[in-house]
């Protein structure tokens, strides 16, 4: 299939549809002491999936828009919504980077080297948002709600960011081996260029 514009657009929206369906609708948020709340989702998985199916920028992109709705749209994630925006961004851009820029994913057809670049890319991206994301949220609270109450909710996030990071990995892993065939044999899978 030839790369279009169109295309991008297109698939670009469709991820950001599918992330903010699975992070809003399929998640177990966890209240916190002071208000606040964390979640256990899949939108992450959304978010890498697209990048090795579409590349860093418009996976990341999808990923970014649905969630950060996402958040726009829940009175708790509100505030974090331009933080969400920038850590998905990055996921997507980076599993896009290490999958296609260093491990040729596209252009290989040995499914163990796909798996394993798959596996490391992803990886790579949601460690990235395991690491930054607390980070980032620890510093915003320590700013605003003073350092007890960063310190509390430090440790639930580290959690939450880590079961979304293996969780996300596992799911986006196997439905992007489970999809590459089917895409290939249709004429639908979008090589990169």
């Amino acid at each position: 299939m030839k790369t279009t514009k169109t295309f991008q657009i297109a698939a670009t929206g469709l991820v950001a549809a599918l992330s903010y369906v699975v992070f809003t609708f399929l998640q177990i948020k966890i209240t916190l002491p002071g208000g606040d709340a964390t979640s256990i989702h899949l939108g992450n998985a959304v978010c890498v999936l697209g990048a090795l199916l579409l590349g860093g920028v418009c996976g990341g992109l999808g990923g970014a828009i649905g969630m950060t709705i996402g958040d726009l749209l829940d009175p708790v994630y509100v505030i974090y919504a331009p933080k969400t925006f920038l850590l998905k961004f990055c996921i997507g851009m980076i599993t896009g980077l290490i999958a296609h820029r260093v491990g040729h994913i596209t252009h290989t057809g040995e499914q163990r080297r796909i798996l394993r670049w798959a596996v490391l890319s992803g990886g790579a991206g949601l460690l990235f948002n395991a690491v930054f994301d607390p980070l980032l949220s620890y510093f915003y609270k320590l700013l605003i709600l003073g350092k007890p109450a960063a310190e509390v909710v430090l440790v639930y996030s580290i959690a939450s960011s880590s079961i979304n990071a293996v969780t996300s990995l596992l799911a986006a892993t196997i439905i992007y081996m489970a999809l590459l065939p089917a895409l290939k044999k249709s004429g639908l899978f979008h090589t990169l260029s």
